[in-house]
């Protein structure tokens, strides 16, 4: 259990997530029982989240968050800045942090996590001053990115980023780019790049080669020219298995150098952020988060 000393909470709910509004009033009603006071932040801007992470820092003890992927990532700098360890509520649509660290999506089990007091340190990335907890990508992702609406996925949920993610494929333009990493320098023609630090992404996507807790960073490159090509890598998407499968080179490394034949919308966490040319890099055991350490 957490000690007295850990029970004051920053407490931020994405009341515009999938699940957001209608489960802020369960998640308070089980975190107040269990003993924390809980300083709400009612209304804000993703931009004001590290001002004011930063503001409440030495009035509290944790920051709690419901939200999504997205949300979370809104807090990353203001947690790295504070050191205050975070409690996730899943109320997203993918919520990749969450499966990674096998949070549970149901409510009650979610709160329970954070009850039980029990931190675990985790890596984060960087790209161009930019933090990320789950991935960096430019090609499909950021397309994709652009493409959906916070109201798809609050409707559709998984289901609209499966149908834009299809038809953002069929009109896919691969890209030349050069890659400094390990001492070596590489030249690939790819649809997507994407940098990962955890192992879902995506609401769907799964890599059993990745940890979040490895320091290191997984470049995941696509190198296919045309859309029906993309059949040749389903049996790795669905093993989560990605060595030597084709058409997808995987690199890891602490630090990725990337430059594009034109610049290039980089999405992190699936936000839109920066741009190309970016050096990526893995911040080892950046962050304590309210989750089970799992066995070795």
């Amino acid at each position: 259990m957490l000690t007295s000393l850990r029970r004051r909470a920053l407490f931020f709910v994405n009341r515009n997530a999938r699940r957001g509004a209608e489960k802020i009033g369960e998640a308070q009603g089980l975190l107040e029982a269990a003993g924390f006071e809980l300083v709400e932040i009612p209304s804000y801007r993703p931009a004001d989240m590290t001002a004011i992470i930063c503001d409440k820092a030495s009035t509290v003890d944790c920051v709690i968050m419901g939200g999504g992927d997205g949300t979370l990532n809104s807090a990353l700098e203001g947690l790295v800045k504070t050191k205050l360890p975070l409690g996730i509520l899943p109320l997203g649509t993918a919520n990749d942090l969450a499966k990674t660290l096998a949070i549970s999506t149901s409510l009650s089990e979610a709160c329970e996590h954070i009850v039980r007091g029990h931190l675990r340190r985790i890596d984060i990335g960087r790209v161009n001053e930019k933090y990320f907890f789950n991935e960096a990508g430019c090609g499909l992702s950021a397309k994709l990115a652009r493409a959906l609406s916070k109201e798809q996925k609050g409707t559709f949920g998984v289901l609209a980023v499966g149908m834009s993610g299809l038809q953002i494929l069929s009109d896919m333009r691969p890209f030349r780019a050069e890659i400094r990493c390990n001492g070596d320098v590489l030249k690939v023609r790819t649809a997507h790049l994407m940098i990962g630090n955890g192992k879902n992404f995506g609401g769907w996507l799964k890599s059993h080669d990745a940890a979040i807790d490895d320091h290191k960073l997984d470049l995941y490159s696509l190198e296919i020219r045309h859309a029906w090509e993309v059949v040749k890598i389903i049996p790795g998407m669905l093993q989560g298995r990605y060595v030597n499968s084709p058409g997808v080179r995987l690199i890891q490394a602490q630090e990725f150098e990337v430059r594009t034949s034109r610049p290039l919308r980089i999405d992190t966490d699936g936000e839109l952020t920066t741009m190309t040319p970016a050096v990526f890099r893995v911040l080892p055991q950046a962050i304590a988060i309210f989750a089970h350490t799992p066995p070795e």
